[in-house]
């Protein structure tokens, strides 16, 4: 991914096979792209190679480009549905543990980072 400026910012991801024993590479926002190799460094080479071109060849074509998730802004808000038994529980372990519905949800879905938000309940 050389000729388009933004072509560095997509999000890729190199991972092992077992299945194929090797490594395959993928782009986030190119979901048709995939390159193999037996060396990680192999696939991560080849999937900027393809992604690079597969951008450039938009371009020429006039087609809008992916945004790059990097290249994207998140407000930090989004709203899931659940199952009325899935929320009582949540409500349950969020009073059990005294913090907000919301503190406990953003703590399982986000991990580490997000446990240092989770505030007590008011």
């Amino acid at each position: 991914m050389a000729a388009n400026p933004n072509a560095e910012h997509h999000t890729t991801r190199v991972r092992w096979s077992a299945e194929d024993e090797a490594h395959i590479a993928t782009v986030a926002k190119m979901p048709s792209l995939s390159c193999v190799d037996d060396k990680q460094i192999g696939a991560f080479q080849g999937i900027r190679a393809l992604g690079g071109g597969l951008l450039d060849d938009m371009l020429a074509d006039g087609e809008v480009l992916p945004k790059a998730i990097a290249d994207r802004s998140y407000s930090g808000t989004f709203m899931a549905s659940v199952t009325p038994e899935a929320h009582r529980k949540f409500g349950i372990d969020a009073a059990e543990q005294n913090v907000s519905l919301n503190g406990l949800v953003a703590s399982r879905l986000g991990g580490s980072a997000a446990r240092r938000l989770v505030m007590p309940a008011q």
